[in-house]
């Protein structure tokens, strides 16, 4: 089983340990074909490149996490409030309501795209990084929905009718009760929608037409510039590739031990 599992992570991490070394090699090196899978020599050059790319990697980063900043808070804004309801409100259909919701799972968000630009055109929101993180908050939230209405439904009800006894209204039972109970499915949520954020291409390109508003997804697809052999500056787009991998591993890392909890507090019901 031991076996097993070094083939699996060595299949799977092959992959990023090419990217890592293709973005150091020299841009002759880089471009070489066949290519070389070990650099015989180092160079930054290709980040250089990539730093002063455009309006400059700064911004689109900037653009990037901004976008996912944004999509977290209005995630959680949204779905912590319903999940609590449904868990613990008695709303009449709302299992029903619960699975409607969910079918949206269902739903490519490819198909939405269309309806969204235009509805977004005619109020202004395109080319807006608030724009974008609504758009990506409508696909994040019926899974995190899911996770936080299951998430609330385990936390005892014993510790809702303490808060209720001593006086608490609703909104304190969510405040001081819930929410601190929930964190790990919280972080979870929040950690699934930066991922899901900081990722999401053709979202952005769709409704991002401004370089200045572009994110680093769309701007590493842009960066295969023509080289002046006539083709791609590989070595460029490799170090962009890389550098938008680190953000993603240092959250993962960070938040692992919520992360591993959250789920299966969320799938036990």
């Amino acid at each position: 089983m031991a076996a097993v599992c070094v083939v699996v992570c060595t299949v799977m991490l092959m992959p990023l340990v090419m990217s890592v070394l293709a973005s150091v090699k020299p841009t002759e090196e880089a471009a070489a074909s066949p290519p070389t899978y070990f650099p015989h020599g180092f160079s930054f050059d290709s980040y250089a490149r990539l730093w002063d790319y455009q309006e400059g990697l700064p911004v689109y980063l900037a653009n990037s996490l901004g976008t996912a900043v944004l999509a977290i808070v209005l995630t959680l804004l949204l779905t912590v409030p319903a999940a609590y309801a449904l868990a613990r409100f008695p709303i009449p259909g709302k299992e029903v309501i619960f699975v409607v919701l969910l079918l949206a799972l269902i739903v490519p968000y490819q198909a939405l795209l269309t309806p969204m630009f235009l509805m977004f055109a005619k109020i202004g929101l395109t080319n807006t990084l608030l724009g974008l993180a609504v758009l990506h908050t409508a696909i994040q939230l019926p899974f995190s929905l899911y996770v936080l209405r299951n998430s609330f439904s385990a936390i005892p009800r014993e510790l809702e009718e303490a808060a209720i006894v001593d006086g608490s209204s609703s909104w304190q039972a969510l405040r001081w009760v819930f929410i601190p109970s929930a964190v790990p499915a919280i972080v979870t949520t929040a950690l699934f929608a930066f991922i899901t954020s900081w990722n999401e291409f053709l979202g952005a390109l769709v409704m991002m037409s401004r370089s200045s508003t572009f994110t680093l997804p769309l701007i590493l697809a842009t960066s295969r510039t023509e080289t002046s052999l006539g083709g791609t500056d590989w070595g460029m787009l490799q170090a962009g590739v890389t550098i938008s991998i680190i953000p993603c591993v240092l959250v993962y890392f960070l938040l692992q031990r919520y992360y591993v909890s959250g789920l299966m507090s969320g799938a036990i019901k």
